[in-house]
């Protein structure tokens, strides 16, 4: 175990129908580009959480479960750093994740490079201690999932996420020291925490060096189309309409000519400026309402 006495979380998932997702006003805010510094990326005990929690089916990355556990049995006992900067994702994932570092024999020092939002920030209260920048930030909420049912089916995943919502309480109390209605209502709000003012409020333990901190290009593509996916998702378009529509677009990049543009049926029938037409549009929305 770790150092810290450390709640475990519950596990498991819902049936078909229910997922749980990147909160979009996250995405949004999300630089992909904070890493570490070189320095610490040449440590052999790090481990690098810069991407979505949970598997991503874009870039066929993300953080899993699977991966934290295999890297930690390939280090062994001993201390760990985990390099964060993540704009959450899969809730159940980042639970599961939390109690595999929780349980790992040996230190866990979290750095919170830049954001640490909702299941990130979940998976950084496995640290014994936490760091974070001064410009880094926790945003911390409850369970949101995209659920498909009837009333029944909906109510009855309603009284079944409350648990869920119950242990991220209990996590954030035993490292703040809040009490449980507190904690709750930072839930309720959505909250956004920046770094000193997580340092004052007990989600970290002290500000990180600037100098551990690279601002790089990061993976900015693989953000962007999740981003578009998010606006596209958030005007109510069905997730397969989404990522049929992105293929197309992406089809069409770097095609300066138009190919097929006079002709809807070229190219397996992909009418590129209308995709493109739709993407925009999406987007604009998207930037006003989040």
């Amino acid at each position: 175990m770790s150092l810290r006495n450390l709640p475990g979380a519950p596990t498991g998932r819902p049936s078909s129908g229910v997922r749980s997702e990147i909160l979009p006003r996250a995405m949004e805010r999300w630089n992909p580009g904070i890493q570490a510094a070189e320095t610490d990326q040449a440590d052999e005990r790090v481990i690098s959480i810069y991407e979505a929690i949970g598997y991503d089916t874009w870039s066929g990355e993300g953080v899993t479960a699977r991966r934290v556990a295999g890297a930690l049995r390939s280090m062994g006992a001993g201390p760990v750093t985990v390099n964060l900067n993540s704009p959450g994702g899969d809730m159940f994932e980042g639970l599961a994740i939390y109690n595999i570092l929780r349980e790992h024999k040996g230190e866990i020092t979290v750095k919170v490079l830049g954001l640490a939002a909702s299941a990130g920030s979940v998976i950084a209260m496995a640290g014994d201690k936490v760091q974070i920048a001064r410009a880094g930030f926790f945003m911390v909420h409850n369970s949101w999932v995209v659920a498909a049912g009837n009333r029944l089916d909906l109510r009855g995943i309603a009284d079944w996420l409350e648990p869920f919502d119950a242990a991220m309480v209990d996590i954030y109390c035993d490292r703040t020291g809040l009490d449980a209605k507190s904690a709750a209502k930072l839930l309720d709000a959505e909250s956004w925490i920046g770094g000193s003012a997580a340092v004052e409020q007990g989600f970290a333990d002290e500000l990180l060096p600037s100098d551990q901190i690279s601002a790089g290009a990061g993976k900015a593509s693989a953000s962007a189309v999740r981003r578009i996916e998010a606006a596209l998702r958030a005007s109510g378009m069905p997730k397969s309409d989404a990522l049929r529509l992105i293929s197309e677009f992406k089809s069409g990049v770097g095609d300066p000519a138009g190919s097929g543009a006079g002709d809807p049926t070229e190219r397996g029938g992909v009418n590129k400026p209308a995709a493109a037409a739709q993407v925009v549009h999406a987007l604009q929305g998207f930037s006003l309402s989040n």
